[in-house]
């Protein structure tokens, strides 16, 4: 498990939670106190939370099961997508799709799509296509892989959830509560932690607080992953 220390979690602003008015009654326990009308987390609790979340993932790891990375805010889609992309666990970096767990066959039909009209490309297979077919072909590669670029590697439903501020992330959250699937979240104290099995209460709009907590997570599935996750030809 990633060492951490209450300083560090300082020093990258975990701490700071949202206005008192903005609070969900759910976050309350969580508060340390409240200064200049802003929320304080409680940093020990905080670090609690993070080595039971910690802890569930390295457990989803061992499984073989895989976890599913999730953010679609500005500040969190580049450091999620580079982070889930070097372990090779599938992510949703941008806007969720809807569906994408509880109507997963048909995800996986557009996924699939997606990489038979990359295989055939890159085998040069598209001769029988005229140049305005190419084009066309190359521009659905292209819409494709922007919308389900980051599941290609999720073969099944994932195991778990990572989510970067799951109030934003509400309807992939749905999703998950729908099917059963647990939620471990970095959330702030505008979030619902009812819905939320693992949740890691910090700031989580803060890069240098996003890039802490998901880097962590990553590390503990990564170091007790036991089967790969990365689809093979």
């Amino acid at each position: 498990m990633l060492q951490f220390t209450i300083q560090n979690l300082f020093e990258i602003g975990a701490h700071f939670g949202y206005s008192r008015s903005r609070r969900h009654p759910s976050a309350a326990s969580f508060i340390f106190a409240t200064k200049d009308k802003s929320d304080i987390f409680n940093l020990e609790e905080t670090g609690k939370r993070l080595k039971d979340a910690e802890e569930f993932v390295a457990s989803v790891a061992e499984s073989g099961k895989q976890i599913l990375f999730v953010a679609g805010k500005n500040e969190a889609t580049k450091i999620v997508r580079g982070i889930a992309e070097n372990i090779d666990t599938p992510h949703v970096a941008g806007r969720w799709i809807g569906g994408t767990l509880t109507n997963f066959k048909e995800i996986r039909k557009r996924i699939d799509k997606l990489e038979r009209l990359r295989k055939e490309r890159d085998a040069g297979e598209r001769d029988k296509y005229t140049k305005l077919e190419r084009l066309m072909l190359d521009r659905e590669i292209e819409e494709l892989e922007g919308r389900f670029g980051g599941l290609e590697y999720m073969k099944e439903l994932p195991a778990a959830l990572f989510i970067v501020d799951p109030r934003h992330e509400s309807a992939a959250v749905s999703e998950a509560n729908q099917l059963g699937i647990p939620v471990v979240a970095l959330a702030n104290s505008d979030c619902n932690f009812k819905a939320i099995n693992y949740p890691i209460p910090a700031n989580d709009s803060v890069v240098k607080s996003i890039e802490f907590f998901t880097s962590a997570i990553a590390e503990a599935y990564e170091k007790n992953k036991k089967a790969p996750t990365k689809a093979t030809e």
